[in-house]
Order: C-alpha cells, then sequence, then structure tokens
C-alpha cells in the first residue's frame, strides 16, 4: 500500500486489472485457435487414428471457448443486450460441450493408455524379435558352416584323413592359429598327440588321462575352455613364448576302436574319448562366442559318426575279405570233396563190378556143385564156401549202400507193395537158421495191419532182416519175437527225439516193429554208440560172433529216409534187448486197383519149376560169367545159347528158326551195351507178345541203373552174383506173369 501511494501510477488499477484481462484474453484465444488447426493437421496425417470424431467434439469445445475470450477481448465495456445473450449462448453452449468432452475422456483416457501400453509391448517384442532373428541367423550361419564340414568330413572313409578334414575345416571356418586331436594309447591310461593343423609335431606328446583338465573335458559333452598354460593346450613346442589366445576342449566319442590308432588297439570294454583342443590367435583380442562352441560341439558329435561308420565300414570290408577268402577256401574244399566222392564212387562202382564177378562165379559154381552127389565132408566144405560167399555179397552191399547214404545219392525205391507177405518171407528166411541154433522164433502181426502199403519194400525187408538176424546171432536160446502192428502220430512223441516229428494224414501211417530176444543183452551206457559205423558193444562180441558194425548204421540212415525213428532197450547185460523201430508208409490209391510194380505178389497154386526145353540166349563179354551163367540155366534144364557181343545178339535173334523165349544182357558191355541191345529189339520186334522176355544182368545197385533197365523195355534185373535158387524164381516169376512182371 505505501509503495502504490509513493508512485503515481499512470493507470488505475481496474485499468491495470482490464489490461492484464485483455492481454490474458488474447494470448488464450490464440492458444485456443492454434490448438484446433493443430488436430486437424494431426487428424490427416494419422489415417489411422480411430477416435476422429472425439477430436472433431474437443476442437469445437476450444472454439467455442476461444469465442467466449475474444468476445471478452471486444467488450471491455459494458455489454449490450445483443452482447449478453450472444456471451451467454456461448458460455451455455461451452458448459454443454465441455461437460460432453469431460463424460467421453473418461471412457476414452482408458483405451488411450491400453493403447500406450500396447505400443510398449509391441517396442519390447519388436527388439526381442530382433534378438531371436540375430540368433537364427547366427544359427544358419552356424548350421551352414556344420553342413559344410560335415560333407567334408564324410567325403572319405578313411579314418586318419577324416581327422585332418576335421582340423583343417575347423581352423578355415572359424580362423583358428592351431587345433589339435589327442587319442588314447594302447593301454587307454594316456593321450597323445596324433594330429595337428599347423605345427606337425615329430615327437609324440602325452598327457595322464587322470589330469584334471583331461577328467573336466571328458565329464561332460560340451565344449569347455582350459588354462592355455594346460599340457593339453601346449601344442607346439615351449619356446619361451606362452600362447595366450582362448583355448576350448571337447571330447570326441570312440564308437569303435579295433585297428583305430597307431599300434593295434585292442576292443575295450568300456567306452573311450578322444580329445580335440582348439586354440584362437593370441594375438587378438576375440573371445570364444556360443555360436562358435555349439558348431565345435555339432562337429564333434559328427566326427565321433563320421568315425564309426568308417570303422563299420573297415571292419564290414575285413570281414567281406575274410568271407571272400573263406569261400574261395571252401569252393576248393567242394571241389577237392566232390573229386573224391567222385574218384571213391569211381572206385566203389568198379570194384563193385570187379568184386560182383569173381563172385558170380564163386557163389553160381557153389550152388551148382550143392546139386550134385558129394559125400558129407565135401558138402559142408561147399556150404560153409557159399556162406562166406553170401556173407562177402552182403558186406559188398552194405558198404555200398553206406557210401551211398553218406553221399546222399540213395534215393528210396517207392512201390505198392504186399506188406503181409513181406513179413512172411522175412519169417520164411529167418526160421531155418534159427531153428539150426535151436531158438523159436514167432511173428505177431496185429489184426488192422494193412495187407498192401506203399514204400521201399526192399529197403524195409532189410531193415527187419538186420534187426531179427542180429537177435538170431546174439541169443543162445531161448524165443525171438516178431511184432508188428500201427501206430497212433500222438503215441510217438519221444522227448528223447526232438527231430522226429510224426504226424497225422489220411494217405499214410505209421508201422511199428518190435524185434525181442533173450540173448546177451547190451549194457545201458553202449546203446548210444551202436548206431555208429564199424561199432560193436564190445571186442570180445566181435570175436565170439563177428559182423563189421554196419548193420545198425546202415538200418538206422535208412529207417531217416522213412520218416522213422528206431531205438534199442536193454536192462543190461543177459537179460536180453529189445529193439523197436517206426517207418511211414503209404496208403494205396483204392482207384488204382491195376498196379504193375506189386512187390511181393500172393504167390499162385502153380509155381513153374519145369523148365527143360526153354531156349534161353545168354549176352556177356565176360568169359567167366556168361560159362557161369549158362550152368546155372542148364542145370535148369534150360537150351542156353551164348554170346559174347550186342551185335552178336542180334544176329542170333535175327536168324531163322531161333526163337529164344527168355534173353540174359549184361549190362555193362563194350561198343554196345545191355541198354542198347534192349532198344534195338523194340525196333525189330515192335510186337509185345513176339519179343523174348528181358531180364538185365548187373552188378550195379543204385535206383537210375534199375529206372534205365525197365525204360527200355526189360522185364526184370538180375543182381550179380546169383545163386541156383535165385535163378529158378526169377525164370518162374518171368513165365508166370509175363512182361507185366518187373520185381525189383
Amino acid at each position: 500500500m505505501d509503495l502504490c501511494n509513493c508512485i503515481d501510477p499512470p493507470w488505475s488499477a481496474d485499468d491495470l486489472l482490464m489490461k492484464y484481462q485483455y492481454i490474458s484474453d488474447f494470448f488464450i484465444a490464440l492458444a485456443y485457435f492454434s490448438i484446433p488447426l493443430e488436430l486437424i493437421y494431426f487428424v490427416k496425417k494419422s489415417a489411422v487414428f480411430p477416435y476422429r470424431w472425439v477430436l472433431v467434439q474437443f476442437g469445437a469445445f476450444i472454439v467455442l471457448c476461444g469465442a467466449t475470450h475474444l468476445i471478452n477481448l471486444w467488450t471491455f465495456s459494458m455489454h449490450s443486450k445483443t452482447v449478453a445473450v450472444v456471451m451467454t449462448i456461448a458460455k451455455v453452449c461451452t458448459a454443454v460441450v465441455s461437460c460432453a468432452t469431460a463424460l467421453m475422456l473418461v471412457h476414452i483416457i482408458p483405451d488411450l493408455l491400453s493403447v500406450k501400453t500396447r505400443e510398449l509391448f509391441l517396442k519390447n517384442k519388436a527388439a526381442e524379435l530382433d534378438r531371436e532373428m540375430g540368433i537364427i541367423r547366427t544359427q544358419e550361419e552356424t548350421g551352414r558352416h556344420v553342413r559344410m564340414l560335415t560333407h567334408e568330413i564324410r567325403s572319405t572313409l578313411d579314418r586318419h584323413t577324416i581327422l585332418n578334414t576335421t582340423l583343417v575345416e575347423l581352423g578355415r571356418t572359424l580362423a583358428l592359429e592351431e587345433c589339435a586331436l589327442w587319442m588314447p594309447t594302447r593301454t587307454g591310461l594316456e593321450l597323445q598327440l596324433s594330429h595337428v593343423l599347423c605345427h606337425q609335431n615329430h615327437v609324440p606328446y602325452t598327457v595322464t588321462i587322470k589330469h584334471p583338465n583331461v577328467n573336466q573335458v571328458f565329464s561332460t559333452n560340451r565344449a569347455i575352455g582350459i588354462p592355455p598354460t594346460s599340457p593339453i593346450a601346449m601344442i607346439r613346442p615351449r619356446s619361451g613364448k606362452i600362447m595366450t589366445g582362448d583355448v576350448v576342449a571337447v571330447r570326441v566319442p570312440l564308437l569303435h576302436l579295433s585297428n583305430f590308432h597307431m599300434n593295434d588297439w585292442p576292443e575295450p570294454s568300456k567306452r573311450q574319448y578322444a580329445l580335440m583342443v582348439l586354440m584362437l590367435p593370441s594375438d587378438s583380442a576375440r573371445r570364444w562366442h556360443l555360436h562358435e562352441l555349439e558348431l565345435v560341439e555339432v562337429v564333434a558329435d559328427q566326427v565321433a559318426v563320421a568315425l564309426s561308420h568308417a570303422a563299420i565300414l573297415e571292419e564290414s570290408m575285413r570281414a567281406r575279405d575274410l568271407l571272400m577268402e573263406q569261400n574261395v577256401a571252401l569252393d576248393l574244399a567242394r571241389q577237392e570233396a566232390e573229386t573224391a566222392i567222385r574218384a571213391r564212387n569211381d572206385f566203389l562202382a568198379v570194384m563193385n563190378h570187379e568184386m560182383r564177378t569173381p563172385m558170380h562165379a564163386i557163389i553160381a559154381l557153389s550152388s551148382l556143385l550143392q546139386e550134385t552127389d558129394l559125400t558129407p565132408e565135401q558138402r559142408s566144405m561147399v556150404e560153409t564156401i557159399l556162406k562166406s560167399s553170401n556173407l562177402l555179397a552182403t558186406l559188398m552191399n552194405d558198404v555200398l549202400d553206406l557210401s551211398r547214404l553218406e553221399d546222399g545219392s540213395l534215393e528210396l525205391n517207392i512201390r505198392k507193395f504186399n506188406l503181409l507177405a513181406m513179413f512172411r518171407e522175412v519169417h520164411n528166411l529167418v526160421k531155418p537158421i534159427a531153428s539150426v541154433k535151436r531158438l523159436s522164433v514167432s511173428m505177431t502181426l496185429a489184426p488192422d495191419l494193412p495187407q498192401y502199403a506203399v514204400g521201399d519194400d526192399k529197403r524195409l525187408m532189410q531193415i527187419v532182416l538186420n534187426v531179427v538176424g542180429n537177435a538170431v546171432k546174439f541169443s543162445r536160446e531161448g524165443s525171438i519175437l516178431v511184432t508188428a502192428q500201427l501206430e497212433r502220430p500222438e503215441a510217438l512223441r519221444d522227448s528223447r527225439v526232438p527231430d522226429f516229428y510224426p504226424v497225422q494224414g489220411d494217405f499214410h501211417f505209421y508201422l511199428r516193429v518190435q524185434v525181442k530176444d533173450s540173448g546177451l543183452g547190451i549194457n545201458p551206457q553202449d546203446i548210444p554208440k551202436l548206431f555208429n559205423k564199424f561199432v560193436q558193444s564190445d571186442v570180445m562180441t566181435t570175436r565170439n560172433y563177428g559182423g563189421t558194425g554196419l548193420g545198425l548204421a546202415i538200418c538206422k540212415r535208412f529207417v531217416n529216409l522213412m520218416e522213422g525213428h528206431i531205438w534199442l532197450e536193454s536192462e543190461g547185460l543177459g537179460k536180453g534187448s529189445t529193439a523197436i523201430f517206426i517207418v511211414k508208409l503209404g496208403i494205396p490209391d483204392p482207384r488204382n486197383e491195376l498196379d504193375h510194380q506189386i512187390a511181393f505178389p500172393i504167390q499162385s497154386n502153380s509155381n513153374h519149376t519145369d523148365f527143360s526145353g526153354l531156349k534161353v540166349l545168354v549176352t556177356d563179354d565176360n568169359g567167366v560169367n556168361r560159362m557161369v551163367t549158362r550152368g546155372l540155366l542148364a542145370r535148369l534144364g534150360c537150351d542156353v545159347t551164348v554170346v559174347s557181343s550186342g551185335r552178336e545178339c542180334l544176329q542170333a535173334i535175327s536168324q531163322a528158326g531161333q526163337n529164344f523165349k527168355v534173353l540174359f544182357l549184361d549190362v555193362c558191355m563194350p561198343e554196345m551195351d545191355g541198354f542198347a541191345v534192349a532198344a534195338h529189339i523194340q525196333e525189330m520186334i515192335p510186337h509185345q507178345h513176339e519179343r523174348p522176355l528181358l531180364v538185365a544182368l548187373t552188378g550195379s545197385t543204385d535206383k537210375a541203373t534199375r529206372e534205365n533197365c525197365f525204360k527200355v523195355g526189360m522185364d526184370d534185373v538180375l543182381l550179380k552174383p546169383v545163386a541156383l535158387e535165385k535163378m529158378r524164381s526169377v525164370l518162374a516169376k518171368l513165365l508166370e506173369h509175363g512182361s507185366q512182371c518187373k520185381s525189383r
């Protein structure tokens, strides 16, 4: 107040207040009118702002407020009624707009805040995406390097080349100063420096595998940093300068270690590792980055895989080479075995033919001599000769059978035969021999046993004769009981013979034959070896009873061919024994009643034994055989003509008045053999009833020879050696059954 009284102002307080209001209203109006201009500019520029109508409303509020202040600016004096009305209306409108704007701002401000929050969130996301894109680009770069390194590493399967390539490519990709590989030594207790990138050392460095840095690296599959002063980082010779570049090491699993070393590594019992060391340049401040470490780890795994593939390849190559060597050796052994088998078969064939020729003469002449008047002493000698000859012939047959069984060339001759007649013939053959030793032989055939069966009757009869013959031979007194019956497949299961699998079927049956004797008996521990070749129970048995030990061995093989099983039972020495065998036989087809190959036919009542005047032609290139065969036939009353070749035989048949009823043809003759002669006779005499009966003389027991004989039209096959009774039975069958009798 005192200051105001002291100064004489040019204007009064009301004047100053009015001037101040005037200036204030002027600047406020200017500000209010500038704000809408800025809002208009913002709306035009911001095409995405969603609240234009709010800005328009807010602009209207500002314009009204500015207009009100402008009116105040123009009217500092007393207002007229019109101006007062205008100002009142403007202020009312301003108040209304202000209220509406305030209400709208209550709803808009949270949206604006959320927009701002979203904007900050998007900025953070964008920054995060930038970082992830950087990581992805780094990973892509790392992946590109890994693919390149993998391609280079796997371009070869030589393991030392793989390691050298790995070091070179890692050094080039990561700009390394040095890179090295430590491999375990043969003992596995040390690591030896084997591959180096730059400095190729000539003196091998070794580090114990128990070193702390080595254990630290081996304990993890990650690449980890190691001190530059560590022994495994001292790759170059120490020259006073200490390497200060960052060094990392990573383990490399050695999945296959055989032969992957400097000195013949053995295959370890536990997993081992190699060690790869990488060093950055020492004259730079560069440090290892995460993606570089990941690259090193991936490359270490790829090296391990490549090494395993290389090891597997080398092992497979070695196995292949070894297999090829073995195949070559096996092929040579097979060729040698085949050569030996052929040589053995050729030898057996020659020996068979050459041995049967004198045997034929011995047996035939002895049988002829037996028919003459002899003193008791002479008859005993002749009978001894016949027994010895028959034993020798049996041994020859056993050896040939065993040889063909071992090389697999023997095949069963399957045909329909009379099963009951076969057992009766066995009984008739064995009974006279047993009666000499005062042994009773009884045979029991089951009522349900079929009369006819399909199989190899000769081999089945051979088995039965061998088993029954053993019972007779090894029994001094008592009896022998032979039982034959059918056996159900489910009752044949034997845990002792897991390879024997009998099966049920509508077209076959199983025959069980049991031969029980009261003879010497067998030690139970000796039973398994009796089915081996040239084996008997003891030496005394061989001395007292003789034999070669081939009978049961051959029987077992024949039984196996017939899908059967054979075994022996005995409680001990002096308690007798029981031989049992089971074979599989076929059931004849009832639709095929006319079977011309039925063996052991039912004997007819009319036995043809008178051969007087029967014209017979014998063709054989061997003079002894011709003489022996002629003697047998002449003894039977036949009119015999002999020739020495096939051509002479054809000439004799073609001569007028020579009406031969039976022709005996030796199969093995020079120039024209018996097969060719039989074929020519078929052409010369096309009508069967006009042709003579053809009988093949052969020493061969193989199936192919017999089949070829019947194929060229022969009526029967006579196996040398031939006794008088055998010749008589063959002629009787031929004359009774004609060309339909093809006894095998």
